[in-house]
């Protein structure tokens, strides 16, 4: 469903300690995915009747963090009505082979948050 909460990620510089860690706290089962490329995998964990959560390894100059992704129906439609808003590319729309497309933006006060259009 477009506009809601579809998942959240955590990049982290240490996954293996992340997910133990998620996994002792909340009893979040993951599983791993490789990620395009081959570089490394994305764990992801469904929480019975909640969104979902994954994590992967930071990418280089990437913080340790929690991004928010909510669903959009057109993620190029989305982005040209955010930056009209005054919002800031973090990251233009990326396509997700196999998946979808995810583009990450900062609101006009400095909010981060991701968009993300499942494949269709």
């Amino acid at each position: 469903m477009a506009n809601q909460i579809g998942h959240v990620e955590l990049t982290t510089t240490d996954l293996p300690r992340a997910r133990s860690f998620y996994t002792a706290l909340f009893g979040w089962e993951f599983t791993d995915n490789p990620m395009p490329g081959g570089d490394g995998v994305y764990a992801m964990a469904r929480p019975e009747g909640g969104a979902a959560a994954g994590m992967l390894a930071s990418p280089p100059g990437v913080p340790t963090g929690w991004t928010m992704f909510i669903n959009v129906d057109d993620i190029k439609s989305t982005m040209t009505k955010a930056r009209d808003l005054g919002a800031v590319v973090v990251r233009d729309v990326t396509e997700v082979p196999g998946y979808g497309a995810l583009a990450i933006v900062a609101d006009p006060t400095g909010a981060v948050f991701g968009l993300w259009q499942t494949k269709g």
